[in-house]
């Protein structure tokens, strides 16, 4: 106690100068027990004199404790003032250096002594972390941030600054938080123009996570411009307009949904689009052809050909890319009359294009298309260059540059670009379309998918018809090696002989001539199998359409009778062999054929065919139907039609998807208090998932988790979090808090009741469960 006492008297003691603080440090062995109750220090001097700050002080004699006669003290150790003004100016040269660690720990020692450095102080801080590209001083500077912000300090934060970083943290690869700065940013009324906010987006859109966010950020901003609610005309409103969402973050955006499979949530920005008065372009046209066909929108899709159609700034990869969309989405919905007629007019207008008059005809075109396209494999070649250096941590604007750009304009030309590399990479995918001298042309790819589709579905005689006008309108091949031959050849290949027996009797009555080869190995496969009464009728159809079999099939005829014992039906067969004079040349037909297919460097029809069949999985077109059906009633809030839509949907034997579900949800949630029945899909949900093996994906728990935090189900909130965090799905929290904070603010605050039932007690801790999920503690 003597000890404490001495030492507050030393405290408070006026000694020559007004507030003067005398300090020593004070070392004892190890062995006083009394050592850790004396404090050791470093103070600072303040004096209101004129005197300098280094002065040596002494302690009056009286004060002079007895420890010191101690043999284990240690001498006197003065401690000279740090002056905060000259600290400020060595963490400013610090910066100017390149000195990371030393500025960080100045700056330290500035937030111990008097907290934040002053305004132009911090934001160089923050510019030279950024400008640095270092995850450690990044992270750094972003915890400053949010010092910053929680503290009340936002004050002492720039906009261009905030914007600089967001930008490279976002380049680092960061994308969360560049996202709450941007958001943050929003908050504060410090708009980000919408130049600058782009280029934030184009780079959070490279990973799965910043695509997601990218579009929340294009929601939750157009949301604000929504119908008109921000007056362009009022001067006050001018910062508020330059941030407003243009053509090229939509694209972002969408580009983003479509690498990483977000779909829905880019559907949702297409809703947005004429509420907010964005203008469309030919990317945008693009993109919104490549959603509708993966959603399954074929009304949407149709609706858009008019305008694919007159678009003049369209370019050939961009008008190819349409219809292989539309063509795609005709398969998925199995209407495979539109989809073979599409292939039917390309087949015929590459025919007419191939004419002499044809080519006159084509000539403006295809030579306007060949400047697109040269146009095109320039900017095919940038992107190249581009995505051979990676994109996350190249070469940045530095914060002179970024500043002096006042427009933005050389952060708006390099947004253009990685925009247009990330597009290269979605562009690489299956193609059913392409394209050749100006002129769409089908691949041998559509030719398997339609094929399997008929085959699939029992259509032969629309198969044979549309075979035999492929064969008709393409150029010209031998009767062994036409599509038709080819296909059967496959069906003989998957033992599917009676489809091929069917097919070759469907080329019979429309008079296609399908040769000999084909009718040889069919007849192989009858008598491998001991088919007798097939064998007879096949020969008896080879037969009248004049088809002289080969030794080969002879042999395997006699050798059939034989093994059937019927020794008479043999002798026949070899007679009639015999009389034909038959060589062995021809018995190789079928097996060159194949390994054609198999061997060569070309990706043959039948090889093509015979992999997609064995591969592919077979698509219940009606579920399309019925999800869009559903899709309709809950866009227009009729959720009882909705329900019955789903009643009808599973009587029809079509199991519902994460699609079905998702309208569902989203339905509930526009039309509001509908959480009992959301509950209800939860339930039914986790049985399919459990049972069945549906997969649920980011979107529907996305939507299911906002229904529920809105409606204040925790408990459930807490079982969808668990399971989007097991499937390793990214998590908007910062959605979350501010959702909780909007509504639940109050709720769970305060001590507990004395008196609560079981459910009570459970809804509360689920409550505070979710609290310190989303960071509230």
């Amino acid at each position: 106690m003597q000890t404490m006492k001495w030492f507050h008297e030393l405290r408070k003691l006026k000694y020559g100068y007004s507030k003067v603080l005398y300090v020593r440090q004070l070392t004892f062995s190890c062995s006083d027990s009394n050592a850790a109750r004396v404090p050791r220090c470093q103070i600072a001097c303040y004096s209101r004199c004129s005197m300098a700050f280094n002065r040596t002080l002494e302690v009056p004699p009286k004060l002079i404790h007895p420890w010191q006669s101690f043999s284990t003290m240690a001498s006197t150790i003065l401690v000279q003032a740090r002056d905060p003004a000259k600290l400020s100016e060595e963490l400013q040269n610090a910066l100017d250096e390149h000195r990371l660690s030393d500025a960080w720990n100045l700056h330290e020692q500035h937030m111990n002594m008097e907290g934040f450095p002053r305004k132009s102080v911090v934001n160089k801080l923050l510019a030279t972390f950024a400008e640095s590209l270092e995850l450690q001083w990044l992270d750094r500077a972003y915890d400053l941030v949010e010092k910053a912000i929680n503290e009340h300090k936002q004050n002492l934060l720039e906009r261009d600054t905030l914007i600089y970083l967001a930008l490279c943290l976002a380049r680092y690869g960061l994308p969360v938080n560049a996202g709450t700065i941007l958001r943050k940013l929003v908050e504060t009324e410090q708009f980000p123009p919408v130049a600058a906010w782009a280029a934030i987006l184009v780079y959070m859109s490279q990973t799965s996570a910043g695509a997601y966010l990218a579009a929340e950020l294009v929601l939750e901003i157009g949301f604000m411009y929504q119908d008109g609610r921000v007056d362009p005309r009022k001067k006050i409103n001018e910062h508020l307009i330059s941030m407003k969402p243009n053509t090229t973050t939509v694209n972002i955006a969408l580009v983003g949904c479509l690498l990483f499979g977000t779909n829905r949530k880019a559907e949702q920005i297409l809703e947005m689009i004429p509420r907010i008065g964005v203008k469309t372009d030919a990317t945008l046209l693009t993109m919104m052809g490549h959603l509708y066909e993966r959603n399954g929108r074929r009304d949407e899709l149709k609706k858009l050909n008019r305008y694919i159609d007159e678009a003049l700034d369209l370019s050939d990869s961009q008008f190819r890319e349409f219809y292989n969309c539309l063509l795609s989405c005709h398969l998925k919905f199995g209407d495979l009359e539109c989809a073979s007629r599409m292939v039917l007019e390309m087949l015929q207008k590459a025919k007419k294009a191939q004419n002499s008059l044809g080519k006159s005809t084509f000539m403006f075109d295809v030579m306007k298309i060949d400047k697109i396209e040269s146009q095109e494999s320039l900017t095919h070649e940038k992107s190249n260059d581009a995505e051979s250096s990676t994109l996350i941590g190249t070469q940045i604007l530095t914060y002179e540059d970024f500043c002096g750009d006042r427009k933005f304009l050389r952060l708006e030309a390099e947004t253009k670009e990685v925009l247009k590399t990330l597009i290269m990479k979605f562009q690489t995918r299956l193609e059913l379309i392409t394209t050749e001298y100006g002129v769409l042309q089908p691949t041998e790819t559509i030719f398997v998918k339609l094929v399997k589709a008929f085959l699939e579905s029992n259509k032969i005689k629309e198969l044979v018809e549309f075979l035999a006008k492929v064969q008709k309108d393409d150029s010209p091949v031998s009767p062994d090696s036409s599509p038709l031959v080819q296909v059967i050849n496959t069906c003989i290949s998957l033992k599917w002989l009676d489809r091929a027996h069917d097919l070759l009797d469907e080329a019979r009555l429309c008079g296609v001539k399908t040769g000999s080869s084909v009718y040889s190995s069919l007849l192989k496969a009858y008598c491998k199998e001991n088919r007798s009464a097939e064998v007879k009728s096949l020969l008896k159809d080879a037969r009248k359409a004049g088809v002289q079999l080969d030794a080969s099939s002879y042999e395997a005829m006699i050798e059939s009778h034989v093994v059937g014992k019927d020794t008479q039906g043999a002798l026949y067969l070899f007679k009639e062999m015999k009389e034909a004079k038959l060589d062995k040349l021809g018995q190789q037909e079928f097996d060159n054929l194949v390994s054609g297919c198999v061997g060569s460097g070309e990706a043959k029809l039948m090889a093509k065919l015979l992999q997609e069949i064995k591969d592919g999985q077979t698509i219940d077109c009606g579920v399309h139907d019925w999800n869009n059906v559903i899709h309709f009633f809950c866009r227009k809030r009729l959720m009882q039609d909705a329900e019955k839509a789903l009643k009808k949907m599973r009587s029809l034997g079509h199991a519902p998807n994460a699609q079905t579900f998702h309208s569902l949800v989203t339905g509930y949630a526009a039309v509001g208090g509908k959480y009992t029945e959301v509950t209800e899909l939860w339930g039914e949900m986790k049985v399919l998932c459990f049972y069945h093996g549906m997969k649920f994906d980011q979107e529907l728990l996305d939507s299911v988790l906002y229904t529920f935090v809105r409606g204040g189900f925790f408990i459930r909130a807490n079982e969808v979090v668990q399971m989007m965090e097991k499937g390793k799905m990214f998590v908007d929290k910062y959605k979350y808090r501010t959702l909780f904070l909007k509504y639940h603010k109050t709720f769970c605050k305060g001590k507990a009741p004395k008196v609560q039932t079981e459910s009570q007690l459970n809804r509360r801790e689920a409550a505070l469960t979710f609290k310190k999920w989303v960071g509230l503690f």
